[in-house]
């Protein structure tokens, strides 16, 4: 179970940490934790034409955590606030059963959490924090 949760490509984007830090003047900002586990995320983003120009987090979580917000890292920019939540809701869908996000092939890697409910929060988080961050920017 640990082996297939914590693989060697989610150990990577966690350690690439990519889109970690803070932004200089977002426009907008939202922080998801669970109660649950301790993880936290503050997604920050810069909007303008109403697409993503800039995003930074931070996260105290764990790998799960910190891996699924360096996907949004690596693809996050130039979403509209509808596609964030969009793929918020994709993520969902994919942890319970469903397919995979289409250009999204990095949340293969989080294919073996579908088996460990307790878990898809750890993967949500960083998503919900996005939709948030950009619905308020």
């Amino acid at each position: 179970m640990i082996e297939a949760l914590y693989n060697q490509r989610i150990k990577e984007l966690a350690a690439a940490a990519c889109g970690a830090g803070k932004l200089d003047a977002p426009s907008g900002s939202a922080m998801r934790d669970s109660p649950v586990c301790g993880d936290r995320v503050r997604m920050e983003v810069s909007v303008a034409d109403g697409r993503i120009v800039a995003l930074a987090h931070e996260v105290k979580g764990c790998l799960l955590c910190r891996a699924a917000a360096s996907v949004i890292g690596l693809h996050g920019v130039g979403l509209s606030s509808a596609e964030a939540e969009a793929l918020r809701a994709a993520v969902a869908a994919m942890l319970a059963g469903g397919e995979r996000p289409a250009g999204w092939a990095e949340l293969a890697v989080f294919e073996p959490v579908r088996q460990h409910r307790s878990r898809h929060g750890c993967v949500l988080i960083p998503f919900e924090a996005l939709a948030k961050a950009v619905a308020a920017g």
